[in-house]
């Protein structure tokens, strides 16, 4: 029944592929959309100036959410050289999921597949209701959903939702990263070690001006040389 009902889906958002991708009314949208409802808004800070490019947080997310080969939930970019040989050195930068608080890839979902975790403010992907209309990629504009080459429904970066939060723990990237560099929490917790570190540090968000709202936030690396 559940693959009928889904080719089904998938023919029907074949046909009007070509015709619009125009987003859901708010009276259209899912309940699970509703953010923090919970008193928990989860967001991560990347800490630029810490991170050494290493990949161990790529390695264990991969590891613990069982990500395929050739498709990856989180990137490190390095940035450079910079600086003149033998000063010169490098930055690095995340690339995942920025977890809109105003998600385009929710808003144009047409199945409700694409939603915002109304417990944790998480976006997330129901696998079982994606059609693999890829709409959600196309509206992304931070360019980080791919379509899972196993289970054939949409995916990306949850924060580890479904496998190391279940078990009360760190997202893996977390719990993986040598320097600390990474640090995740709750922004309706004014005593959480991430809001302090925000309320501390100058940071920085990608694509303000998009209105998305973005819950990942970074410190940008400034020198030329690691802060340890």
């Amino acid at each position: 029944m559940e693959n009928s009902r889904r080719h089904f889906l998938k023919s029907t958002c074949a046909l009007v592929a070509g015709v619009s991708v125009y987003p859901l009314s708010s009276n259209q949208a899912n309940a699970e959309t509703a953010v923090g409802t919970n008193n928990t808004k989860y967001a991560m800070l990347h800490d630029e100036t810490k991170c050494i490019g290493c990949n161990a947080c790529v390695e264990a997310c991969r590891e613990v959410n069982h990500v395929p080969e050739g498709v990856t939930r989180l990137s490190i970019e390095r940035l450079g050289p910079f600086g003149e040989y033998p000063n010169q050195f490098y930055h690095f930068t995340r690339r995942s999921c920025q977890h809109c608080e105003d998600a385009p890839c929710v808003n144009v979902c047409p199945t409700g597949a694409a939603f915002i975790d109304k417990e944790t403010g998480i976006v997330s992907v129901n696998a079982d209701r994606c059609v693999g209309c890829q709409y959600c990629i196309a509206a992304c504009p931070y360019e980080v959903r791919f379509i899972n080459p196993v289970t054939k429904a949409a995916d990306k970066c949850d924060f580890c939702r479904e496998t190391n939060l279940k078990q009360g723990k760190q997202p893996a990237c977390v719990e993986a990263c040598p320097t600390k560099a990474l640090v995740f929490g709750n922004l309706k917790d004014p005593e959480s070690e991430l809001v302090a570190l925000l309320k501390a540090n100058p940071t920085q968000r990608s694509k303000l001006d998009l209105g998305t709202r973005p819950k990942l936030f970074r410190i940008k690396a400034k020198q030329g040389e690691i802060i340890l």
